[in-house]
């Protein structure tokens, strides 16, 4: 790959934050097409530096929980405090999975959460990860705020999934997906069933700046279709609008947004 030495470092670390149980070296230097030699020097500054570590029983190099306690400090001092409270709120409203991502040039990152499930089925994806934008409800209300041409763009641009990763009422093409756009534009939200994964439907709308009305981040309700029924969020969709709305008026507030 080309890149400067930050960026082919950057995206080890990338690479590790999906292989939980670690990599081996030369897996990582097929992913970065570079030579062993250069790979072996990053994991190993990398290492001193105590973002990654080896398993002594199979050499696979795993992240450390360094970048896990930035992550955290970061939340902790950066407004996380302004928004919990709405999402926990909306989350004992609705009794189902809260999520938050930001927006972030061209991505949208779950970056925050609360569950209102507590007993029973309960649907709990990791944080920190990019909101697929072709299948997801939340891809869907962010893309809504767009043109047709920027929202196609964006993605072309992220990539689609192999069809067996998401669910079977995912869009079949570009026209259908902008077809879900144009209805989540008429209603203010989006919502999916059985899109993103089998058994599981989400609605989501759009955080936006109190100032000029751009775009900040997106607001989900998520759960398993057993009680996330289309009836049903439809239902939940005035809770959501106004989590959306208090989230706009506090995002100044917040860092999480800048």
């Amino acid at each position: 790959m080309a890149g400067s030495q930050i960026e082919r470092a950057l995206s080890l670390l990338e690479s590790l934050t999906s292989a939980p149980r670690g990599l081996p070296m030369q897996t990582l230097a097929e992913q970065l097409d570079i030579p062993k030699s250069a790979t072996h020097r990053m994991l190993a500054e990398l290492m001193r530096l105590g973002y990654v570590r080896q398993n002594p029983e199979n050499n696979r190099y795993l992240l450390s929980t360094k970048l896990v306690a930035l992550g955290f400090r970061y939340l902790s001092s950066a407004g996380a405090d302004v928004v919990q409270p709405i999402l926990d709120q909306l989350a004992l409203q609705t009794g189902e999975l809260v999520r938050l991502g930001v927006i972030d040039g061209e991505r949208q990152t779950w970056i925050a959460k609360a569950q209102g499930a507590r007993s029973g089925l309960r649907y709990d994806p990791d944080m920190g990860r990019d909101a697929p934008l072709f299948y997801t409800a939340s891809g869907h209300a962010w893309l809504a705020s767009l043109s047709d041409a920027q929202a196609l763009l964006l993605v072309e641009r992220q990539g689609i999934a192999r069809r067996e990763d998401f669910g079977p009422n995912a869009p079949a093409s570009n026209a259908d997906l902008l077809e879900r756009l144009r209805i989540a534009r008429e209603h203010g939200y989006a919502w999916v069933v059985e899109s993103s994964a089998v058994g599981t439907s989400a609605l989501a709308a759009v955080v936006r700046h109190p100032l000029d009305g751009h775009v900040v981040g997106v607001l989900s309700v998520a759960g398993p279709s057993a009680r996330m029924s289309e009836a049903r969020m439809h239902e939940l969709a005035p809770a959501l609008l106004a989590a959306t709305a208090e989230l706009s008026a506090a995002c100044p507030a917040s860092e999480l947004f800048l």
